[in-house]
């Protein structure tokens, strides 16, 4: 008779082969069952019995009084055991293959500023390795690049950057409360990192992305200026930091003018259609305010030189528009959904970053699913624009097509 062939059963391995009750060899970032049959294995999403290496497991020392009576080794140096059955040595790939991507591709992609780049391929992790919620964020950033870097595999590394993500937010919103001179560095780079990861995340069909259906659910604009605004108290502190490379000094400055003359026309239409808008004289301030933000932000990404971050440039829209004006385009005001179309072509700009590709042609459909047949005449510029593929407010050496200008008081002015 054939006796049965005996195993080591497994104690470690991933949640999936224990749910089937086959035994798991354990290989990481994915076991072999988990390969075979196509599924994700949670030791890649840190989801199994094993430890991550951001919570390193416990010890547990086997002393004297652990040993039988009669052992002759009870005097030897405590031999240390890990709790959860992992022996020491093993690794977290999953995670280190994130980290991998982080320091040698993804730190390269959050700005166009050479400068910069060291601060995230060094600085941050370092930063990292201190504070688990910049940590998590790093490894979910990284993860959502490897699933538009390998579109075969993109569900499986949006599962996993889902996982990281979700634990970043809840321990950075738990330390809130305690910023301090020492950790407001860790929130400022998740605070920029929670903006390239949710641009980056898969998008909603019919999102304006700079509306939302309920206090609950999240949105860029909203995000952009809840960042600005946590971060002001202690701005002197990271002015003063590790980081301080990643600002942009003077970015809010209105010294520069200059736009190209097809692009001044419009905002002066639009600045003309803001006196007659409807809503009141609150409305009509505030898309007065919103269309001289944007002329500021058109003039500053004309004119910037190669050495200023050009996202930062485009991002300050988001943050100098009123709360009337947000409000007014959660209502689908058409004034504010034109306005809105225009700062498409400040997006539009920012489309060779990954995590921003398609974003500009994306809320301008949508702007225009929302809009009647009377309101996309306004629109035409700015959809003929990113039709187009143009960068109309790429600069160019002073030219008869480039003139100085000044917020318009009306458009016979022209």
């Amino acid at each position: 008779m054939v006796s049965r062939r005996s195993h080591q059963k497994s104690r470690t391995g991933c949640a999936q082969c224990k749910k089937r009750r086959i035994k798991c060899d354990e290989v990481r970032p994915a076991c072999s069952n988990c390969i075979k049959h196509s599924i994700t294995c949670d030791f890649q999403s840190g989801n199994s019995d094993t430890t991550s290496p951001l919570h390193p497991p416990k010890l547990i020392e086997q002393t004297s009084d652990s040993k039988s009576p009669g052992s002759a080794r009870a005097d030897k140096k405590p031999k240390p055991v890990i709790s959860n059955g992992l022996q020491p040595g093993e690794l977290q790939m999953g995670d280190l293959e994130l980290l991998h991507q982080f320091v040698t591709e993804t730190c390269y992609t959050t700005s166009n500023r050479p400068d910069s780049h060291d601060l995230w391929r060094i600085v941050v992790p370092k930063e990292g390795f201190s504070h688990d919620f910049l940590m998590r964020g790093v490894l979910a950033v990284a993860a959502l690049h490897l699933s538009h870097l390998r579109p075969d595999q993109a569900a499986h590394y949006q599962h996993i950057a889902h996982s990281h993500q979700d634990r970043a937010l809840g321990r950075f919103q738990a330390a809130m409360n305690t910023m301090t001179e020492s950790n407001c560095h860790a929130f400022f780079a998740l605070s920029s990192l929670i903006v390239v990861y949710e641009f980056a995340s898969p998008r909603t069909p019919g999102t304006l992305a700079f509306t939302y259906e309920s206090q609950d659910s999240t949105n860029w604009l909203a995000m952009i200026r809840g960042v600005n605004s946590i971060l002001l108290p202690s701005w002197p502190w990271v002015e003063n930091g590790p980081l301080r490379g990643l600002l942009q000094p003077g970015v809010f400055d209105t010294s520069e003018t200059r736009l190209p003359k097809p692009a001044d026309h419009q905002l002066r239409q639009l600045a003309e259609l803001c006196e007659t808008a409807s809503g009141g004289d609150e409305a009509i301030e505030a898309y007065t305010e919103a269309v001289k933000a944007l002329r500021k932000c058109f003039a500053k990404i004309f004119t910037r030189s190669s050495v200023e971050c050009e996202i930062a440039t485009a991002f300050t829209w988001p943050v100098e528009v009123p709360d009337k004006f947000i409000q007014l385009l959660q209502a689908r005001s058409p004034e504010a959904l034109v306005i809105l179309a225009h700062y498409c072509v400040v997006l539009h700009h920012l489309d060779n970053y990954w995590w921003l590709n398609g974003w500009a042609a994306q809320v301008m459909e949508n702007i225009s699913n929302e809009l009647t047949e009377l309101w996309r005449d306004w629109i035409q510029w700015p959809s003929t624009v990113i039709a187009r593929n143009e960068r109309c407010l790429v600069w160019r050496p002073l030219s008869p097509d480039m003139i100085p200008t000044q917020p318009p008081k009306s458009l016979s002015s022209a």
